[in-house]
C-alpha cells in the first residue's frame, strides 16, 4: 500500500556523490588563496565588530591583486605581429630539421651507393679486385664497432634462466651449425651465459694432435689464406696484400745489430739463405670452437699488444678491405722454434668481447677508449722474463667469438704446406711437412 502513495520517481534518481563535490569546491577555492584568506579574516571582523579595519584591508588586497597594465590598441597589434612571425620562424625550423632528418640518411645511402658502383666498374675495366677505397675505408671507421663490440662483450656475460637456456642456445647451433655432440658438456642448461657456451671445451680424444708434422692447426676455423712471403708482403686473402713490418711493428726485440737491416732478413735467424718466412691464416667462425692451442713446441719471449679498430674479419671483408689485420686490434708473441723465428698472432674483431691469452694475465683486450669515434692505433711491448715454453697442442687462450689466428714463421725451403685456402681444419691437424 505504501508503494501507490510514495512517487516511484524518486527511486530512480540517483544520490548525488558529496565526496566529489566537496573536492570540486575545495580545488576552486585553492586556485584563489589569498581571496579565500581574505573572505575567512572580513568575515571574522564583521562579526567582531571591526569596521574600523576596514580601510587597512583594503589596503591588503589591492596589495595582493596585482593589476596587469593595459596596453593601447598600436602596441597590442605591434606585439601580436612579433609573436606571429617568431612562431612562424620556429614552424619553418621545425619543417626543414624534419625534412632533414628524414631524408639525410636517404641520401647518404644514395650517395654511398653511387660511389660503391662507380668504384666497382673502374675496377672491372682496369681488371683489378674490388676493394674498398680511402673513402670508403673512413666511413667504414667511424660505425662504432668498439662500442657495439663491449656491449655484446656485456650482454654475452648476463645470466641465463635455466629454462630458457634450451631454446636460446639451440637458436644459435641451428643457425651457425654448432656440433655441441664434441663438447665436454652437452646439456644446454649446464652454460650459465653465452660466453661460457662460446668458449666451451671439447671432450679429450675430439682433436687429436698430430705428433709427426712439424706444425699443426691452432683452432678449428677456415684457411684464408698462406703461402710464402716475398719482398715484405704477405697475403690476408688472394690479391690482397699487406706489409709485414705493419702488421709486426719495429723489430724492437732483435739486437741493434740487426735492427736497422732489411726487415725481412732481420727476422731470420739463418743468413746463408737456406729459409724463408711462411704464413698461414686461419678464420674462426662463429659457430667454431673458439678456443685456441699452440701448433708446436716453441718459445715466446716477447709480447706485443695493438690497440687499434675491431672491424668485422669475415672473408668478405678480408677481401674487401686492404691491411685489415694490420688495422685491427691484436696480441703478438713472438718467439723462436726449431727452424728460427716464430709469431703467433690473435686479431681482434667485431663483437669479440676480448681475446684472453691464459699464461698473461696482464693482457686487457677491448678496453673503454672514451667517446673518440676512432680507436688510436698505439702499441704496448712486454718482455717475458725467461721466456714461455709452448709444447704443440698445448691450449693457448680463447676468443669470446669468431676471429683469426695468423701464423708467421721461419722454416727451411723445403717446407710444404699440406692444406690450402678455403679448407676447414681442425685443432691438431697437419698443416705441413718438410721435405728432405
Amino acid at each position: 500500500m505504501v508503494s501507490y502513495f510514495m512517487p516511484r520517481g524518486r527511486f530512480l534518481i540517483k544520490p548525488p556523490n558529496f565526496r566529489q563535490l566537496r573536492q570540486k569546491h575545495n580545488q576552486q577555492e585553492s586556485k584563489w588563496p589569498a581571496l579565500r584568506n581574505f573572505r575567512q579574516n572580513f568575515s571574522q571582523k564583521i562579526g567582531n565588530g571591526g569596521d574600523h579595519n576596514t580601510k587597512q584591508t583594503e589596503v591588503t588586497v589591492r596589495g595582493m591583486v596585482r593589476v596587469k597594465p593595459s596596453l593601447s590598441p598600436t602596441h597590442s597589434i605591434h606585439l601580436n605581429k612579433q609573436q606571429g612571425l617568431q612562431q612562424d620562424r620556429r614552424n619553418a625550423l621545425r619543417r626543414w630539421t624534419g625534412f632533414l632528418l628524414k631524408w639525410a640518411p636517404v641520401g647518404i645511402c644514395v650517395f654511398g651507393a653511387i660511389e660503391w658502383q662507380i668504384n666497382k666498374q673502374n675496377c672491372i675495366k682496369n681488371r683489378t679486385l674490388h676493394t674498398a677505397t680511402e673513402f670508403q675505408s673512413k666511413i667504414y671507421s667511424l660505425l662504432p664497432l668498439r662500442l657495439i663490440s663491449r656491449c655484446w662483450g656485456w650482454l654475452a656475460s648476463c645470466y641465463i634462466p635455466e629454462s630458457v637456456r634450451p631454446f636460446i642456445f639451440g637458436l644459435y647451433i641451428n643457425t651457425f651449425k654448432v656440433n655441441l655432440e664434441e663438447a665436454l658438456y652437452t646439456d644446454l642448461k649446464h652454460y650459465k651465459t653465452f660466453a661460457e657456451f662460446f668458449t666451451r671445451p671439447l671432450r679429450d680424444g675430439v682433436r687429436p694432435i698430430d705428433s709427426v708434422a712439424p706444425l699443426v692447426s691452432p683452432a678449428d676455423g677456415k684457411i684464408l689464406h698462406l703461402g710464402k712471403a716475398f719482398r715484405s708482403l704477405i697475403e690476408q686473402v688472394k690479391g690482397v696484400n699487406y706489409n709485414i713490418a705493419d702488421f709486426l711493428g719495429p723489430t724492437t726485440w732483435l739486437r741493434e745489430s740487426k735492427q736497422n737491416s732489411n726487415y725481412m732478413n732481420a727476422l731470420k735467424y739463418a743468413t746463408n739463405g737456406s729459409t724463408m718466412l711462411y704464413h698461414v691464416v686461419i678464420y674462426l667462425a662463429p659457430g667454431d670452437y673458439h678456443r685456441f692451442h699452440s701448433p708446436t713446441d716453441w718459445d715466446s719471449f716477447f709480447r706485443r699488444h695493438f690497440t687499434g679498430e675491431l672491424f668485422s674479419v669475415s672473408p668478405r671483408i678480408a677481401t674487401w678491405l686492404p691491411g685489415l689485420f694490420c688495422l685491427n686490434e691484436r696480441v703478438l708473441y713472438v718467439g723462436e722454434w726449431e727452424h728460427g723465428f716464430f709469431s703467433f698472432t690473435a686479431v681482434g674483431a667485431t663483437n669479440v668481447g676480448s681475446v684472453q691469452i691464459f699464461m698473461d694475465s696482464d693482457l686487457k683486450t677491448n678496453q673503454w677508449a672514451g667517446l673518440d669515434i676512432r680507436t688510436p692505433r698505439n702499441f704496448y711491448d712486454m718482455t717475458i722474463d725467461d721466456g714461455h715454453l709452448f709444447k704443440k697442442g698445448d691450449l693457448v687462450g680463447q676468443f669470446n667469438m669468431g676471429s683469426t689466428i695468423v701464423l708467421l714463421f721461419e722454416a727451411p725451403l723445403g717446407f710444404e704446406f699440406k692444406v690450402k685456402p678455403g679448407q676447414n681444419v681442425k685443432v691438431g691437424q697437419s698443416l705441413g711437412r718438410i721435405l728432405k
